[in-house]
């Protein structure tokens, strides 16, 4: 009987995954959402439902393990669903679209980093290190739901649609960046504060560097997403041409390579999430990748959509606590205007940039929404930031409220305007120059 309850459990959480977003399809609920809220339905007393489940059938695994190898398997999600954002995304179009991927990018980073700066001066005006903080929480996108959003619009493979998830990108990493510097410099006032990290930037006295750091850290994670690019489809071109196109060996190099460039990353101070998509920007880039009519891609697509990535979703609702926001009348106030202020922000600058890139008023309000959500990245940035006192708990609360009040409705709200608005992504104006086709040869 050992390890019944794990099975029991496993059971239950895939019949959830199968049949709920289904459901929920008929009411124009994404399957991101659907799953969030299934999450949030177990939400915070998931222990004690394992717990429950123990005692019923007996012997089992330890409860505790069952919750890490779930929260694991979440984990797992985000770095595949990572990957495959960046395998969508092709270098000759990005270059193909670029003015409407720097204007989508310039306003939706500065925009509401600028916000986020003006509503923490508010409440905390002799706080610096605490504003550039806020700013980057409010800058950060939200890849891990605008791309599955755009791919169940369609619309991955359209002007509109690289535009708003090579912006997405390019802005967190930005934001990220934005708070590894504000890191280094709180590590001023409080070393040694930063614990389980292996970024060799978290080693290093910050004196050394002095105000040398952000020009120095900005050139190596350059340098590290260059050489990525450059280097991986190298590799993976000797890899693959050695195994037959249906080898499911190739599944196992693929996942090696993506972890190997992540943990890279993390040597450097790279988000996962940020490494995993250059991951897989760069190994999509190999010829031998497509051969056999896109076999390995088709096969890591399956995978991912059909059993990794929803557990993403699942353990970020099961994680998410609504009563902490009601914790303490105060955090109303900082919540509130924390909400409004970031989602005006967002809107504004996401319509204004694609109005300057030649859409239309509906489609910029369309990109502008989807830039709304904020999550992992957002969420992981602002713990980090409490951990090290860098924001108070109010204001982690107020991020937590938002991430919740965002990631929820708006992936609705957006299927819902696009319905209700007539947006067609399918268009003449909507094909992209060039054509979502591998190169013919790899760079050397």
């Amino acid at each position: 009987m050992a390890g019944l309850t794990f099975l029991v459990i496993f059971l239950l959480l895939m019949v959830l995954i199968a049949t709920i977003p289904q459901i929920l399809k008929r009411f124009h609920i994404p399957s991101v959402v659907a799953m969030m809220l299934v999450g949030i339905v177990i939400g915070p007393n998931a222990l004690d439902l394992i717990r429950t489940l123990n005692h019923f059938l007996g012997r089992g695994y330890p409860t505790e393990q069952i919750y890490v190898v779930i929260d694991a398997m979440g984990l797992l999600g985000l770095v595949f669903l990572m990957a495959l954002a960046g395998m969508e995304v092709n270098l000759q179009i990005l270059s193909s679209e670029r003015r409407a991927v720097k204007w989508l990018s310039i306003l939706t980073f500065a925009i509401p980093a600028a916000a986020g700066y003006a509503v923490y001066t508010i409440f905390d005006p002799s706080d610096t290190i605490g504003k550039w903080v806020y700013a980057s929480l409010f800058a950060s996108h939200s890849v891990g739901i605008v791309f599955p959003v755009l791919r169940e619009l369609k619309a991955v493979r359209t002007r509109f649609g690289v535009a708003v998830l090579a912006s997405t990108v390019i802005t967190d990493i930005a934001s990220l960046i934005l708070l590894a510097i504000c890191i280094q410099f709180k590590r001023h006032e409080i070393p040694g504060r930063v614990t389980g990290s292996i970024s060799i930037f978290d080693h290093i006295n910050a004196q050394f560097l002095g105000p040398w750091f952000p020009i120095i850290f900005v050139l190596v994670i350059m340098v590290y997403i260059v050489l990525s690019v450059w280097f991986v489809p190298l590799v993976a071109r000797r890899m693959f041409t050695k195994l037959h196109p249906n080898d499911d060996a190739r599944i196992t190099f693929f996942l090696a390579g993506v972890l190997v460039v992540i943990f890279i990353g993390e040597l450097i101070g790279v988000s996962l999430i940020v490494g995993a998509f250059i991951a897989g920007m760069a190994i999509v880039r190999a010829k031998a990748f497509h051969d056999g009519e896109h076999i390995l891609h088709k096969k890591i697509e399956g995978i991912g959509y059909g059993f990794i990535i929803p557990f993403l979703f699942l353990t970020i609702g099961m994680k998410t606590d609504l009563r902490i926001v009601f914790a303490a009348w105060e955090n109303i106030a900082i919540v509130g205007i924390t909400l409004f202020a970031l989602i005006f922000s967002k809107i504004f600058s996401g319509w204004l940039g694609m109005r300057l890139a030649g859409f239309n008023n509906k489609k910029g309000l369309c990109a502008g929404l989807m830039t709304v959500p904020q999550l992992t990245a957002t969420l992981a940035a602002a713990a980090v930031a409490l951990q090290l006192q860098m924001i108070g708990p109010v204001f982690f609360n107020a991020i937590v409220f938002l991430s919740i009040g965002t990631t929820l409705p708006i992936p609705s709200l957006v299927k819902l305007f696009i319905i209700k608005g007539k947006i067609r992504f399918d268009a003449v104006e909507d094909r992209l120059a060039v054509a979502f086709e591998p190169p013919e040869e790899d760079l050397m």
